[in-house]
Formats: structure tokens, sequence, C-alpha cells
């Protein structure tokens, strides 16, 4: 039996002796025991504090055999739809259907259903009449709490919390805010009182904010975009108000967000007993791609101060950067050399961003995050002071650790908070070239044009080719031959073709290299970019913005930058009298002309 994972069998309950669970999670994700895997993180934190819980990973949508095998739950059913939004798991920047999913057992994109919250949701309620609360969570409920723009329906939808006719949603990192709501429904006291949590009601609680209602922001853009900059402004747990916004009728209310985790917090979370494995019931029907991956990596803080206008990370994870002691680090490596298939090397030591360990700006961690400025942009805030030694001295401590050959830094890399920091900035990139690059180095500069990049939130080049200098120098001194791989952003608002030109010139002329690493931006719910996209506005200053939304174009600023000159012809030998070089010329003839 599996006594180690979280039971997703009825064979597991009864092994435990177990007639009932208290909460059970359901998953768009195959089941991985890891601290990367969300719904693996919450099951662990409701099992440390004495719940019984299970999970049930993909279930098949079309019976009721996955869904009501382990039964109904004392407390809740726990809804995910796993560690990507849904839509975009499915569904390319071009609307295609994608072929693979990284977490799904034989890596074919056949089991995470679209928008995977609303139809779980619905599979249990179809199953279970009358049956206990349901409780969305993950990134796709946490950004579709309110109303948001959906790019792949083209149009305003409401909170998911409607359309999925859940009872809760948990919003952002959920651990302690699921302990209380669990504790709360167990002791029958009023659920609705728990920070991070989201729900439907009648009644405006008193003190809490108004957002424009559905009905208004789905009639005036304009309006949307002063919904979006209250909801975006009232996330950190420090200054944030309670808010509702009217759905016809009904509210939906969003009470503060939870406070963020604590660092004692944090290291409690990665000393819970995860395998690190896929559940031998799932492993049965092939392997996940992501565990080859996230199985020997390190997860070391948390947040992003970072605020790009595409990404979600902000309202998700929260604009305060968290960061776990170097002791839980270094006892989590340790446990990961004692796992049987390591073979020395850690792939990863980072977060959303890797260069924001160990540091913050001590007016946020008092007063929370401005509203009037950001933490890098347009340029890195005084009041952050960058800080690389706690990450240089982390990276050694782990080099040092017995049975560890090569420790990789993996996730992007900050190059302007490197700039910035004037004392270990340097440092820390001799450290990154000399000991943890695994070949390449990523980059995200995403374009090279001002005006794209300000309505990106990003900084501009020059600060980019002074880490590229400092990376190249220190490598060629280590004698080593490694690259910076770079990551670009195509048809983002504002971008013309014209604008990819010139970063196709910046690219050969100033990084001196072929792009490959280039996306379609997507505009996914509950960013300012996306704002951009759907209102062909600029949010900060309401001018009208140029947004290409034809598919064919949007692909064609892509293709200016991934698409390879033609080689020049090759020096022809003199020609036989027949017209060909040799017999074997004219064998491939049919073939030559057809590649010509």
């Amino acid at each position: 039996m599996n006594a180690n994972f979280l039971p997703t069998t009825p064979a597991e309950l009864r092994q435990r002796g177990w007639d009932q669970l208290d909460v059970i999670l359901v998953s768009g994700d195959s089941y991985i025991d890891s601290p990367f895997i969300g719904a693996a993180v919450i099951g662990r934190m409701l099992e440390q504090a004495g719940f019984r819980v299970g999970i049930i990973a993909q279930p098949d949508i079309n019976s009721p055999a996955d869904i009501t095998r382990l039964g109904e739950p004392r407390l809740f059913w726990g809804v995910t739809a796993g560690c990507v939004d849904s839509m975009v798991a499915n569904t390319t920047p071009s609307r295609f259907k994608r072929k693979k999913d990284d977490y799904t057992p034989g890596g074919l994109n056949t089991r995470r259903p679209d928008r995977a919250s609303i139809t779980y949701s619905n599979l249990i309620r179809r199953n279970f009449k009358n049956t206990r609360p349901v409780v969305l969570g993950g990134i796709e409920a946490s950004l579709r709490r309110v109303a948001h723009y959906d790019f792949w329906s083209d149009s305003l939808r409401r909170s998911i919390l409607f359309d999925a006719k859940a009872d809760y949603i948990l919003y952002g990192m959920a651990e302690q805010s699921v302990l209380a709501l669990a504790r709360a429904l167990q002791s029958g006291a009023d659920p609705t009182q728990v920070r991070g949590l989201c729900y439907i009601s009648r009644q405006a609680p008193e003190g809490y904010l108004e957002l424009p209602s559905y009905e208004e922001v789905s009639a005036d853009k304009q309006v949307f975009i002063k919904m979006f900059h209250t909801f975006y402004h009232n996330n950190d747990p420090l200054t944030a108000k309670g808010l509702y916004q009217r759905h016809a009728d009904r509210l939906l209310v969003q009470n503060p967000p939870w406070p963020y985790a604590t660092q004692a917090e944090m290291d409690a979370i990665y000393k819970l007993p995860f395998q690190r494995l896929q559940h031998p019931y799932y492993e049965q029907q092939g392997p996940v791609t992501a565990l080859e991956t996230i199985q020997f990596s390190i997860n070391t803080h948390r947040g992003c101060y970072g605020e790009c206008n595409f990404c979600a990370i902000a309202v998700h994870e929260g604009r305060t950067v968290r960061w776990r002691s170097p002791e839980s680090i270094v006892a989590e490596a340790e446990a990961i050399t004692r796992l049987p298939n390591f073979k020395g090397y850690i792939l990863d030591v980072g977060g959303p961003t890797a260069n924001m360990y160990g540091f913050e700006c001590a007016k946020k961690l008092k007063s929370g995050a401005c509203d009037d400025r950001r933490c890098l942009y347009p340029q890195v805030c005084q009041s952050l002071k960058p800080d690389h030694q706690p990450q240089i001295e982390l990276l050694r401590r782990l080099r040092r650790i017995p049975d560890i050959k090569k420790v990789f830094v993996a996730s992007g890399i900050r190059y302007d908070m490197v700039v910035a920091d004037q004392l270990h900035g340097q440092d820390y990139v001799k450290e990154i070239a000399e000991e943890h690059v695994s070949g390449q180095l990523k980059l995200a500069p995403e374009h090279s044009e001002k005006h794209v990049l300000n309505l990106m939130g990003k900084p501009g080049g020059d600060d980019l080719l002074r880490f590229k200098k400092w990376f190249d120098t220190f490598s060629e001194r280590a004698g080593k031959k490694q690259f910076l791989t770079y990551y670009f952003i195509a048809a983002h608002p504002g971008c013309s073709e014209g604008d990819m030109q010139h970063l196709k010139q910046f690219v050969s002329q100033q990084l001196h290299i072929s792009p490959e690493q280039v996306q379609l931006f997507t505009p996914t719910p509950s960013t300012y970019s996306s704002l951009m996209y759907y209102t062909g506005l600029d949010p900060f200053t309401l001018k009208p913005l140029s947004v290409e939304k034809d598919i064919s174009r949007r692909e064609k600023q892509k293709a200016i930058l991934v698409d390879k000159p033609a080689s020049p012809p090759a020096p022809r030998r003199p020609l036989r009298r027949d017209g060909f070089h040799s017999r074997a010329d004219e064998e491939r003839r049919n073939t030559t002309r057809r590649k010509h």
C-alpha cells in the first residue's frame, strides 16, 4: 500500500481504517507529492493539523467512477485546476489545442478539461446533491475571483465563484487560510470571517470597498480599468481593505488577504513529509514530465517585486518577497540527496525570480507595498537596496553538502537588480558563472524598444548589456563555454511589426544570437497587460494603444524574430553536359527542387 502518500483509492482508506475523509481535494494535475504542487502542499498542511485528507487527480468528467470513489467529505471539497490555469495549459496563444501536458501521465494533453475549476465543481454537484461546501483554490480561481477579461471567449466574465456554483474561494497562497476554514467548518463557526476568502452574499460587509459592478465594467472599458486599479492595490495584507462587487442581485465579497507567511511558517511547510514522487496509482498510467525538474529542485522564496505588467505573480503570490531560512533549505537539499535516484545534481535553487532571495524593502515590510511606485520600475528604488550576498552564501553552503556534485540556478535572474547591487552584484555574477550554470543561464529582457518595455513595466537594455559583459568575462576566465538564454514576447499591446524588426536588429547586433525562446503574448486574467489588450488603452494614462488581435499578424510578429535569414548559396561546380554535377545530383533532382 501507499501509506506515505495522501490516499487516492478506497484501498488506501481501508488501510488507514478510515470510513470517511474530512477533506477531498480534486486537482487538474496528476498527484505529485511535492512542495512545488499546490494540492499536495494544501493536503499535507491539513494532514499535519490532524484532518483526514484524500486526493482525486484528473477525474474522468464523463463518469461518476473517479469523483465518487472516496465517498463524500465531512467538511469540504477543495477544487483546483492545477499548477497552471487550465485554459493556458490546454490552448496556445493562437487558440490551438496543445498536444502536451507536463502534469498529465504520459505527457499527453488528454485529462485536464477546459475551465477545470468550473467543470470539477459541477461534476461534484452532479454526483453529490446538497453536498458539503465546494472550495476553489489555486491560480485559476485566484486570478478569476472578481470580474475579469477572458482571452479565450474574448469577453468579460463574472467571478468564477458564480460560474462554478461553488461556495468559497481561497485566493493566493492558502496554506494558513485553508486551516482556518477547516477549523471554522469543524467547530461550526462562521467561515465567512476567514481572511483570504471570497464568498457570495446579499449584503455588503461594513467597511468594505465597493468595486464597480460586473454590469458596469461590462458596459464601459474605462470603468473596468478603474475597477482593476482598486482590486490590484488591495492585495497587500498590511494595507488591503475588503472588497465587494455586485453581480446582478448578488455580491462577490473578497475578505482582506491572509497575512504573508512568516519565515518559521514557510520552513514548517518544507518539513512536511513530501515523497517527491508521483503517486503509484497515477504512475501506472504513465510518468509526468514535470517531475523530472521539480524532484531535484528547491524553492527558496515566494513573491516578486518585479510587477511585470504581463505577469500574475503580484496578484497571486504578492509583491512582498518572503524567504526560507538557510537551515531549512540546506535540510531540504540533504533530504534530496537521500532519494534513491538522485545523481548528485540540484537542478534549480530559486523562486519566481532567482535573485530575490534574502532582502526586502524595510518600508514595505513595515507599511506594505507602495501604491504610487514600484520597486524595480522605471528603475530600482533606492529603498530596496538589493543585496546578493545572502544568496551567494546559501549557494556555497549547498555546494559543500556531501553527495552534491553541482547546484544549478535555472530560474530567471533579474539583471537590473544585479547591476544595482554595487557591493555584491559582480561577485554574484562571478559565483553564478563559475559554479551554477548548466550551459545556459536564463534572462528575460522581453523586448528592446523603450515604449514597449514601458508598457511591460520592464527595464531597458543598458543593464542587460552590462550583465552580459560581466557574465561573458567571468565565464571566459573560468574556461567555460556557456551562454545566456533570452526570453522575448511578441505582440504585446503597443508592439508593432516595426518594433519586432528593431528587436531583431538588437538581438543580432548587441546580443549576437538568433533567438528561439519567443512567445506570443497571452492575455491571462488579472494582469495589467490583459487590461491593455481588452481595452486598447494604457491603463495608467488612458491613451489609446495599438493592440494586435489578428492571429495571423500576431504570429507574423513572432516570425520576424525567429525566422533565420537564408544561407548564401554554396559555390557551384561546373555542370556536366547533361546539366548535373554528378549522378548523385541527378538522383536527388526532385528532392533538390522541393527544397528550393
